[in-house]
């Protein structure tokens, strides 16, 4: 059946295309199956070892504590950004600097670094794994608020910004990939669910409870209490987050003697709590850091890649352009609300977003699941695409009603409608884009959410430096209906990514570049 997927003629099951089964018979043209691990009647992509070193066989309990604690740090860290966006306004007063330059400084820098030390962050977590740096992620960023909430002038506020932003690039890119050291093909999306709640939560919840700190204690404070969070967050991580990324172990040997003949039998102990405490485990890796370094940018001509770069960085970056002329909107005429009340403003927002992650990341197994079942079987990575069904006419409406709202000076309810309408779509547009990535590629997945990363992080750098000056010549028609235009125009790249895929998998695989990566 297919699904509209168009089969590829060089290879019958490229990179990312498995049988997850649908019963307890399956029809499937690679042979029998019935020797693979299943889970009910699906049968488990990928294969776990037999060891119970292996992360996918650790307990789901385990597991899910892994992933709620990196999510809500994760959370916790990208809220960074846009807490200060109700003290805008404030800071620029305060320093006699202009909108833009806060805008950019305090936010677009921090998300600019935050997207250049992936590239050293990811390379060094596929040698060294993942704990180290989410440790010292996680005492830097402690160090930093600290740093934030003691300056008192513009230039080390700048500074404090671009040395966070360097600190929070492990929290926020590799949890995704840990995601894959985890969970299984069936499991990803409402795993990812859990972490794009903390996300959405970070981005609104964040600017509605620092809109109130700000208008009471300044924007200090805010630096001061995320600091006490990160203190709350330092033992959670170290104590429970132990490494994901599996590598085989060394085997103790013990030979049998038994009339002559012997055999080898291989022991892999478990590892002790201990033991997994350690911070450095040495290398796990013998690949290159630096080949690891530079990995990224020819990641970039991966269609599966390219396709999800520029549709989760374009989602992510309308967002926090709302957020950031929002706060221009409803300060001025006929709104006129002060920082505190421009933080509640995000509460419609939150809840969509908290209904729109869970449901998007439900949806995402399930279609997947049944497109299966109807398709002998035989899961494609394609099918996670179909979500953007769904994110397609949300995202559309949203910014073209945004526009039209302000543009009348609507009441407003009608601006928090629109709003919500684009909040709710980042959760469906999230879902297909990062687990498409992880079902192509998850080999490669650290290093494809840095090429992600970094172009979300020039997205957003651009947006918040020119937005505001851009909304001040053009009026927010001129900004939102292009803005409209251009997401239908990534959005149409769905169609391509979609009926094409599965022939872009078999061409990666088959070529010279994948074979050198």
């Amino acid at each position: 059946m297919g699904w509209g997927v168009l089969q590829d003629s060089n290879m019958v099951a490229p990179p990312g295309t498995a049988n997850i089964g649908a019963s307890d018979v399956v029809a499937e043209p690679t042979g029998d199956l019935s020797h693979l691990k299943r889970d009910g009647n699906i049968i488990l992509q990928p294969q776990p070892s037999d060891s119970a070193n292996d992360p996918l066989n650790w307990s789901p309990l385990w597991k899910n504590t892994i992933m709620c604690i990196l999510a809500f740090s994760s959370g916790v860290t990208t809220s960074l950004g846009p807490m200060i966006t109700p003290g805008l306004q404030v800071i620029a007063m305060q320093y006699h600097v202009s909108l833009d330059q806060v805008s950019s400084l305090m936010i677009g820098f921090l998300a600019f670094w935050i997207g250049f030390t992936t590239f050293f962050t990811a390379s060094g977590a596929n040698i060294w794994g993942k704990r180290p740096f989410f440790v010292i992620s996680t005492v830097v960023l402690l160090i930093t608020n600290v740093w934030g909430y003691f300056a008192t002038t513009f230039p080390s506020l700048a500074a404090m910004r671009v040395l966070q932003g360097i600190a929070s690039a492990p929290l926020e890119t590799l949890v995704t990939s840990t995601v894959s050291d985890l969970f299984f093909v069936h499991q990803r999306g409402s795993r990812l669910a859990i972490w794009s709640v903390m996300l959405a939560s970070g981005v609104l919840l964040g600017q509605t409870i620092s809109g109130f700190i700000i208008e009471s204690l300044g924007v200090s404070a805010t630096f001061g209490i995320c600091a006490l969070i990160f203190v709350l967050i330092l033992p959670l991580i170290y104590f429970f987050v132990l490494e994901t990324t599996y590598t085989v172990p060394r085997a103790d040997t013990i030979e049998l003697q038994e009339k002559g003949s012997f055999w080898k039998i291989e022991i892999d102990d478990k590892e002790s709590y201990r033991n997994r405490l350690a911070l450095f485990r040495g290398r796990i890796s013998s690949e290159s850091y630096w080949k690891g370094v530079v990995k990224p940018l020819p990641l970039i001509a991966y269609p599966a890649v390219l396709f999800s770069t520029i549709v989760y960085g374009t989602f992510f970056t309308w967002l926090l352009t709302i957020s950031v002329l929002s706060v221009n909107v409803y300060m001025s005429p006929p709104y006129n609300l002060n920082p505190a009340q421009v933080g509640l403003t995000n509460i419609p927002l939150l809840i969509v977003a908290l209904i729109g992650a869970p449901l998007s990341g439900w949806l995402a197994d399930t279609a997947a699941k049944v497109m299966a079942r109807h398709n002998k079987g035989v899961f494609e990575p394609e099918f996670r695409l179909t979500l953007m069904l769904v994110a397609v006419p949300l995202s559309t409406a949203g910014f073209l009603g945004f526009g039209i709202s302000v543009e009348q000076k609507q009441p407003l309810p009608w601006l928090l409608l629109f709003a919500s309408l684009h909040a709710l779509s980042v959760g469906f547009a999230t879902q297909a884009s990062l687990t498409y990535v992880i079902d192509c590629h998850p080999k490669d997945a650290n290093q494809a959410f840095v090429t992600i990363n970094f172009t979300k992080a020039v997205f957003t750098f651009l947006a918040t430096t020119y937005v505001n000056g851009w909304f001040a010549r053009v009026g927010p028609r001129g900004v939102f209906d292009v803005i409209a235009a251009i997401n239908l125009g990534v959005c149409a790249l769905t169609i391509p990514a979609y009926v094409f895929g599965k022939r872009f998998r078999s061409m990666v695989a088959r070529s010279k570049l994948a074979q050198k990566l």
